[in-house]
């Protein structure tokens, strides 16, 4: 298992570190999963916002995955695959698919409702899923866990942002 450096980003605007269950359930998964959390942030649903934090992380050589958590809804502000989607290089629709198939087993078709999404930039891979923590775990535990593990056959993301193995651009 080779470590990756990941981001977390919440995107609320009413939470703070205190209230913040699924940005702490990412960063307790990821380190428990034995990788580095590289920076962890709580930024308002503003999709400008959202887009300055993110761009940052994909120029940072030291950010090999970036999971965001929340905005992904219809409701109010939601912004954050508008936000996201535009800094992408490379869309991967398998996750948003899968994980709305996964999700379907928990929620029904609920399910519906989540705009979640995959994608790479700058050899940056970036996970946005819902807000709610159960929402958060089925993404770890059902698809991120074994996709960020380097030994994961027969393929896994890990080996795309991983410098020496994939196309990484940075540096």
């Amino acid at each position: 298992m080779i470590p990756l450096s990941i981001a977390v980003l919440t995107v609320s605007d009413t939470r703070d570190e205190s209230t913040d269950r699924s940005g702490a359930m990412l960063v307790d998964a990821l380190q428990t999963s034995g990788h580095r959390l590289a920076d962890k942030q709580i930024v308002p649903d503003d999709i400008y916002r959202l887009r300055a934090v993110i761009s940052a992380w994909i120029a940072e050589p030291s950010v090999q995955v970036i999971l965001t958590t929340g905005g992904t809804g219809f409701t109010g502000r939601d912004s954050t695959p508008e936000a996201v989607s535009v800094l992408l290089d490379k869309q991967i629709e398998g996750f948003g698919e899968l994980f709305r198939q996964l999700s379907f087993e928990e929620i029904g078709s609920s399910t519906v409702q989540s705009r979640c999404l995959g994608g790479l930039a700058n050899a940056t891979a970036i996970f946005c899923l819902p807000g709610s923590t159960g929402a958060c775990r089925t993404g770890w535990e059902r698809i991120l866990r074994e996709q960020l593990d380097s030994r994961h056959r027969p393929c896994n993301f890990a080996n795309l942002v991983i410098p020496e193995r994939g196309t990484h651009q940075h540096g």
